[in-house]
């Protein structure tokens, strides 16, 4: 059902002011009505308690205030929580709740489904039906703080965009969310403690230098030459390894921010010895400060599987050697729908 409302959470404050003007009502009350809606986290006008009743229903029958809902909720055994939100248009999207001693860390996503079909992710099987609003984005990183808050006691420490969609091809409402999450008036978290995951948009890389932004970049490398990387990542065909060197190399000199290299391990692929090498070269290439080695959480739709330890410990060993910075990064969540796109994949909703 069409409506002519506004998402009241897509105006300014300017415009808020303008309109309460209009209707006669005191400049204070535009405060109010932001502080509810970005640092209370109100999702409907009744609960602005505040506000008289007469503007609460008044707002209530000329703007929506719509926000995203758990629809369901996975408890891994190694502490991880994983959960599908479903949108106000009926789209659902996964936000994943990652704890250790040290960080609680949101992975959030960016899009519903994803355009670039990557072979070896969940979401790269998926369409991608529409990118998320800046406001859907902040709804994510609230309902998983609250998670962390309800579950380990503790606020998020850290957030990362490596959930579903293509930050980059989204670049306005992630900006713009990261914006809101770092700002007093709303998270108030430090961009040094947010990451955003690129498949490799050589241009956006530009843009984020361009843009001066404070929060890290990591790149979903994955294979280290351009004939595997285009196997498994066909945006590689226009955003070759050298495109993306240079794309690197310019957001460092505008930023100075921390780059890191993810790189998925698959058995017989992209695990040997001279992939390791290949990816040395590559790392030597660009201020990479880290290169994350992940294993990988293997999915029905795709062939790839994880390589045997000795495999994953020789491959670690040769990049030490070679003074590269390498973290290996377990697989969290095994027993449930860990991998990214698993969840919100599935049909039918499932129990808590």
């Amino acid at each position: 059902m069409k409506t002519d409302k506004k998402n009241i959470r897509h105006l300014s404050q300017g415009d808020i002011e303008q309109y309460f003007e209009q209707i006669g009502e005191k400049k204070f009350r535009v405060k109010q009505v932001w502080e509810w809606m970005w640092l209370k986290h109100a999702h409907r006008f009744s609960d602005m308690t505040n506000l008289s009743k007469e503007l609460r229903s008044h707002l209530e029958d000329t703007f929506l205030l719509p926000a995203l809902q758990v629809d369901t909720t996975q408890f891994s055994e190694d502490g991880t929580v994983k959960s599908r939100f479903k949108t106000v248009d009926g789209h659902f999207v996964e936000g994943v709740l990652i704890p250790t001693e040290e960080r609680k860390t949101a992975c959030v996503s960016s899009q519903i489904g994803c355009s670039l079909s990557c072979k070896f992710c969940a979401t790269g099987y998926m369409d991608r039906k529409r990118n998320l609003d800046f406001d859907e984005i902040y709804d994510e990183v609230v309902l998983i703080n609250q998670q962390s808050e309800k579950t380990f006691g503790k606020k998020l420490t850290n957030i990362v965009f490596m959930g579903m969609g293509e930050p980059l091809l989204n670049y306005k409402n992630v900006l713009k969310a990261i914006d809101k999450i770092s700002s007093p008036e709303g998270l108030g978290m430090s961009p040094r403690r947010i990451t955003v995951s690129t498949a490799g948009v050589s241009k956006m890389i530009r843009q984020l230098g361009d843009d001066k932004v404070k929060f890290k970049l990591a790149l979903s490398l994955h294979a280290a030459n351009d004939r595997k990387r285009h196997e498994i990542m066909p945006i590689n065909d226009t955003n070759n390894l050298q495109s993306l060197i240079e794309a690197l190399n310019y957001f460092y000199k505008q930023t100075e921010n921390q780059i890191t290299f993810e790189y998925i391990l698959f058995k017989d692929f992209n695990d040997s010895l001279k992939d390791a090498d290949e990816l040395i070269r590559m790392y030597r290439q660009v201020p990479a400060d880290l290169v994350n080695i992940i294993e990988y959480n293997p999915i029905d739709a795709a062939q790839f599987r994880k390589p045997e330890e000795e495999t994953v410990s020789a491959f670690m060993r040769h990049l030490e050697k070679n003074k590269v910075n390498a973290r290996l990064r377990k697989s969290r969540g095994k027993d449930i729908d860990a991998a990214c796109g698993q969840l919100a994949n599935k049909n039918k909703p499932m129990g808590l």
